[in-house]
């Protein structure tokens, strides 16, 4: 996108531009803070413009305004020291697969909603999704329920949601008749803006502890720690981003938040809080992010580098 844009420009390049390449998103960018500190003056710029965002809809340009926070665990739960047999100790002692169920099960009301006390939820602005949209990208099992209330934009954007990425058991070729002595899982936590990481954090591993019955042990190991954050879509650069949208999308772009959670963004506002920092990008909800099969529409990448060329050139008329 960033290049592309350059190129539509030749060698009528309106503004200083300064291209930075971090390849270390996907495992929280452990590294990049510490960079930008050493580096800052080097990296200095009016407006920050990341590209990791992407479309409401194919063709429809957009400028992402929120983010949820990210933050991750591995809970491990054991009952026993070592493995005994089913027959001579089952229904005196419980298993450590039990203990994980009824944890994890802990984490969510009847409805699906996120049962972990403390944790914020606020409604967003209802743009026209539907159920029969969502369900036409993500192919659920016929007669699945959707989780949760309120609009579905306030499920994805601005209200927590809890995904069991892993379970770490005996695998089942292996399970014979004892008694599990441990179990794990890797829990993860959208985190709704305006809410701090670390305590979502710690009111996620409270909520653990004291779902853990009939006198478990339980470890919490900590993962990912990525913040919420909300963009301000005001001033000279928006007012160019937008320009370039309309002319090379060919209509006006919508602001609307992502649920997803991408950490260096808070960075990049922490250590330039004067710049303007824009969020957008060429996915769309049809891409199959982090799949094998992930795509992005080849048209709207050639219309969101036209956009960003034409901005580029407006900031300066």
């Amino acid at each position: 996108l960033h290049l592309a844009s350059i190129r539509a420009l030749r060698d009528d390049v309106p503004v200083t531009i300064k291209m930075f390449v971090e390849g270390e998103e996907e495992i929280g960018s452990l590294h990049l803070e510490g960079f930008l500190n050493e580096y800052t003056e080097l990296l200095s710029s009016d407006a920050i413009i990341i590209g990791d965002a992407g479309n409401w809809r194919i063709g429809e340009p957009t400028l992402t305004t929120s983010l949820r926070g990210l933050v991750d665990c591995t809970v491990t739960v054991r009952t026993l020291k070592y493995a005994v047999h089913s027959g001579s100790f089952g229904g005196l002692y419980p298993d450590a697969n039990m203990v994980l169920a009824r944890v994890i099960t802990s984490l969510h009301h009847a409805d699906g909603s996120v049962a972990v006390e403390g944790i914020h939820e606020t409604e967003s602005d209802p743009l026209d999704l539907t159920v029969e949209e969502i369900d036409s990208q993500t192919l659920p099992v016929e007669g699945l329920h959707l989780l949760g209330h309120g609009t579905l934009t306030a499920r994805t954007w601005t209200q927590p949601s809890i995904s069991v990425l892993a379970i770490d058991s005996v695998p089942i070729p292996e399970a014979i008749n004892q008694i599990v002595p441990e179990a794990s899982a890797k829990i993860s936590m959208r985190v709704p803006p305006g809410q701090d990481s670390d305590e979502a954090f710690a009111l996620l591993v409270a909520h653990l502890e004291n779902a853990v019955p009939w006198g478990a042990e339980i470890t919490v190991t900590p993962g990912a720690n990525g913040s919420a954050i909300n963009l301000e879509t005001t001033g000279a650069m928006y007012t160019a981003y937008r320009t370039g949208m309309e002319i090379g999308y060919g209509r006006p772009p919508i602001e609307a938040g992502m649920g997803g959670s991408i950490p260096f963004v808070d960075a990049f506002s922490n250590i330039y809080p004067d710049a303007a920092v824009l969020l957008v990008g060429v996915g769309d909800p049809t891409s199959r992010i982090h799949g094998p099969n992930e795509s992005v529409e080849l048209a709207d990448v050639s219309k969101a580098a036209v956009a960003q060329a034409i901005a580029l050139r407006a900031l300066v008329e």
